[in-house]
């Protein structure tokens, strides 16, 4: 069963950066998107931004113009970019990748705790 590696989070001040990686332990095959969903304590998981196979990016609109996205097709990885990071972008961020088979594949998980 193929696992999706994230690395990158931790603490930092507000207005700081912060850049997450996820690499699956495998090879995926027929990828379709590759995206960040984001958990506060309380809060459903919601999407913070996508990346489809052909490059179309979707973003959340409380990161519109802080976060990046952007994805290494050779190597099946994508990185989240951070900056300008305030207090509510507090959460557990998960990297999960969908294959145009329907699969789903999820992240365990990197703490992103931003500080005020």
């Amino acid at each position: 069963q193929v696992q999706l590696v994230e690395s990158g989070g931790g603490l930092v001040q507000a207005g700081g950066s912060l850049k997450l990686s996820c690499a699956p332990s495998g090879r995926i095959f027929l990828i379709n998107s590759m995206g960040w969903y984001r958990q506060a304590p309380g809060n459903e998981r919601e999407l913070v931004a996508r990346i489809i196979s052909d490059g179309t990016t979707i973003y959340a609109d409380s990161v519109k113009g802080r976060f990046t996205i952007s994805r290494d097709n050779a190597k099946n990885t994508v990185t989240l970019e951070m900056n300008s990071l305030k207090p509510e972008d507090t959460a557990i961020y998960y990297c999960r990748i969908t294959t145009r088979g329907s699969l789903a594949f999820w992240g365990q998980g990197t703490q992103v705790t931003v500080s005020s």
